[in-house]
């Protein structure tokens, strides 16, 4: 196991010191606002959202396939599928569907699909500021597939290769991403340590009708051409990478009640470090009730205190429902509210 654990870490460390990754990582100033994939930072699941986002070292359902793939190859089950839904800020739609097959000895293969939508609004200008007539929304996506699997019954390991579109208007942007992932059940009361390495990837470019236009290169009609094509300058721009550890465990466990906390530590490379905690009550397996904070450490953050509860209903053959609510204080800006539905077959 532990041959494992050093070797796996080794590599990291390696592959870190020979890449842009660790001056991303390794470094004292915020970056904020200079990557795209915004949308890709905002977690999904009811339950880890009510747990303060505390899940690299819990993923310990579908979930996993965001916050830890490796995670996923623990899920019980011959597989698992869900869909969450978020009413972001601004009226902005966040939904998140996941779904994995257990191979057995093979692994897990997996596939997640994220959508944020910003609602239609008018195109305003300075001529005609209640708008002309237009039209102009925005919208990402992202779509993946992996794959985990146990090394040991302790130990496993777990990617996510990801395809990334984000659209303004008639413009848009595309990138693709790989994220990377172990999870280990140490001998002490089976405290579980995850590690995962998120959105590293290629950089990603705005393009489209919108950066289009014509141009008079003499300044003047009078003489020569002055209708020329032309276009913007767009710069590229670097992929929200995030690199979490995360630690959870069992504090209480008897017939019926067990008790589990957790806490994550994220360094991202465009903001300063920040931790999360969360706990999670379970009675009887049946029903949960869940509280975290968020973002401890991190300068003006709007995000903080998060609740929830949640249910898990077995109807025969090992079919199990699972429903979830989650609620998140941001502050000055309006609260958010997750829901999820997951199934256990």
């Amino acid at each position: 196991m532990r041959k494992y654990f050093i070797l796996i870490t080794i590599g990291i460390i390696i592959f870190l010191n020979q890449s842009d990754i660790y001056s991303q990582i390794f470094r004292d100033i915020t970056k904020v606002g200079t990557t795209v994939g915004q949308f890709l930072k905002i977690g999904p699941g009811a339950r880890a959202l009510a747990m303060g986002g505390t899940y690299a070292g819990v993923s310990d359902d579908i979930y996993a396939v965001y916050y830890n793939p490796a995670g996923v190859a623990i899920n019980k089950g011959n597989g698992q599928v869900a869909f969450s839904h978020t009413q972001w800020l601004a009226d902005i739609s966040y939904e998140f569907a996941a779904a994995s097959l257990n191979l057995g000895e093979m692994g897990t293969l997996f596939t997640s699909v994220t959508a944020l939508n910003v609602p239609e609004d008018k195109v305003r200008t300075f001529e005609y500021p209640e708008g002309n007539g237009q039209f102009w929304d925005a919208g990402s996506v992202s779509f993946g597939v992996g794959f985990a699997r146990n090394l040991t019954d302790r130990f496993s390991i777990g990617f996510q290769a990801k395809y990334i579109q984000e659209s303004v208007w008639n413009s848009s942007a595309s990138g693709f991403a790989l994220d990377v992932g172990t999870y280990y059940i140490t001998p002490f009361n089976d405290l579980v340590i995850g590690a995962s390495v998120s959105n590293f990837g290629t950089k990603m470019k705005l393009d489209g009708r919108d950066i289009q236009f014509n141009t008079d290169p003499n300044g003047t009609s009078n003489s020569g051409p002055n209708n020329i094509p032309a276009n913007y300058e767009m710069d590229s721009y670097d992929l929200p990478l995030t690199f979490k550890i995360g630690f959870s465990m069992d504090v209480l466990n008897t017939r019926f009640i067990r008790i589990k906390t957790a806490l994550d530590a994220t360094h991202p490379n465009d903001n300063t470090e920040y931790v999360n905690a969360g706990i999670e009550a379970v009675y009887d397996e049946l029903l949960f009730l869940r509280g975290g904070y968020k973002s401890i450490f991190l300068a003006n953050s709007e995000q903080g205190l998060t609740l929830g509860f949640g249910i898990n209903y077995e109807i025969g053959s090992g079919l199990i429902i699972k429903i979830n609510y989650g609620y998140a204080d941001y502050g000055r800006l309006k609260d958010i509210q997750y829901f999820d539905v997951g199934i256990v077959f």
